[in-house]
């Protein structure tokens, strides 16, 4: 459903429903040039920090074009959306819950991050799928890209809830409309540890589980977007023989545990697990990692969302090595605004990574500091995210374990 051409200062939002609602906000007037302020709120009660951080990121500014929000799971998502619909009033609002959230001050959880975006040279249009199947669910969030087809630069941000399965079919729905010309970035809601049910897509004042928000920006300056890991293969590649949705059943013929656990030496802690993922490579760029996770599964396998037919590698990473790749993630976006300054970077970072550098403590801190040193000056949001979503070539752009940005001139 395609809604009415909204005059300039009175944005169109409707109600989400089952399938696909449309919001077009047409041209924010903010003041004459683009403009980017993040706000944040740690208060306790839900009402009250989505207030403060909405409050917060327009200071300086009354007429944003769109509001992002990456909220802590540690908060009810029903009521922290629906108390930032309240603020946001006609603004189109989108957002997910996080494991934890980070801004140019570093790391913290239990928190709400909001970043305004408008003025003059930016359109915003966002779409709501839920019930849907995966790859239509992409493709239909994808269709609020037509809506900023008049920028000379357009990126299609998409967030989304549910399984690890279904992210890669999401991202190819969406591939399907988007076209090789338009970026894809983004992520999966993510929730706090021992809060594995809180976790939503935020899309106006709905709280969504097993849906996809599609965000289309269209600027008339540069976006640019980088991705980078930092783990490396380890050994020789091994073939996935079996595989169902979500798990990989055998590797070289043989059950996927057994030879997984072998090529730990046995070491199955969390942390060990965590600190070697699967990666499978592609013909260009770097490897695209998988998480494993183990379980009591009967047949032997694990839990990994890996294909039958692809060649994976163990994979290991340092912490400097971790850190350093979000540094050449922000580098890469950066320079993709051919010296324009950053007005924003709105970044994805794993939360298994956050956890692999030790939770929100100083090694995380040194990661996220690399990020700031990159916006220089200029607002960041970020989320730890469960999936992150970067597509900058071929049709694929799933990823775990990873660190993506988008850089906003």
């Amino acid at each position: 459903m395609r809604s009415a051409v909204p005059t300039l200062n009175r944005p169109v939002r409707r109600p989400m429903t089952v399938g696909m609602e449309r919001a077009v906000p047409g041209l924010a007037r903010a003041g004459l040039c683009r403009w980017a302020e993040v706000g944040r709120s740690a208060h306790p009660d839900p009402t009250t920090a989505a207030h403060e951080a909405v409050h917060a990121a327009l200071r300086a500014h009354r007429e944003p074009g769109l509001l992002l929000a990456f909220v802590s799971g540690a908060y009810d998502p029903a009521v922290l959306g629906a108390a930032l619909a309240e603020v946001a009033g006609p603004v189109p609002l989108v957002g997910c819950t996080t494991a934890a959230e980070f801004d140019a001050a570093g790391p913290a959880s239990g928190s709400v991050l909001v970043l305004a975006l408008g003025g003059e040279g930016f359109t915003f249009s966002i779409a709501g799928v839920s019930g849907a199947a995966p790859r239509d669910a992409g493709a239909r969030a994808a269709a609020c890209l037509g809506d900023v087809a008049d920028r000379e630069h357009r990126v299609l941000m998409l967030l989304t809830d549910g399984g690890a399965a279904i992210h890669p079919d999401i991202v190819r729905g969406a591939y399907s409309v988007t076209g090789a010309g338009v970026p894809l970035v983004g992520g999966v809601a993510g929730h706090p540890v021992g809060r594995p049910d809180s976790h939503a897509v935020l899309y106006g004042p709905a709280a969504l589980n097993d849906a996809v928000v599609g965000v289309a920006i269209g600027s008339d300056a540069p976006l640019g977007i980088g991705v980078r890991h930092g783990w490396e293969p380890v050994g020789e590649p091994l073939l996935v023989t079996r595989a169902a949705p979500g798990r990989v059943l055998e590797l070289d013929e043989r059950p996927a545990r057994e030879v997984y656990t072998a090529l730990l030496d046995g070491e199955v802690s969390d942390a060990n697990v965590l600190a070697h993922p699967l990666g499978i490579q592609p013909r260009v760029g770097e490897a695209r990692v998988r998480i494993v996770r183990l379980d009591e599964a009967t047949d032997g396998s694990v839990r990994c969302a890996i294909p039958a037919g692809a060649l994976v590698w163990l994979m290991r990473a340092t912490h400097d090595g971790v850190i350093d790749a979000a540094d050449a993630a922000c580098a890469e976006a950066v320079a993709a605004l051919g010296g324009a300054p950053a007005r924003a970077l709105v970044a994805f970072d794993c939360a298994a990574r956050l956890t692999f550098l030790g939770g929100g403590g100083d090694v995380a801190a040194r990661e996220t500091e690399r990020v700031a040193r990159h916006a220089a000056g200029a607002p960041v949001a970020g989320a730890y995210t469960h999936g992150e979503i970067a597509r900058t070539r071929g049709a694929l752009g799933f990823h775990h374990q990873t660190f993506v940005v988008l850089a906003i001139a």
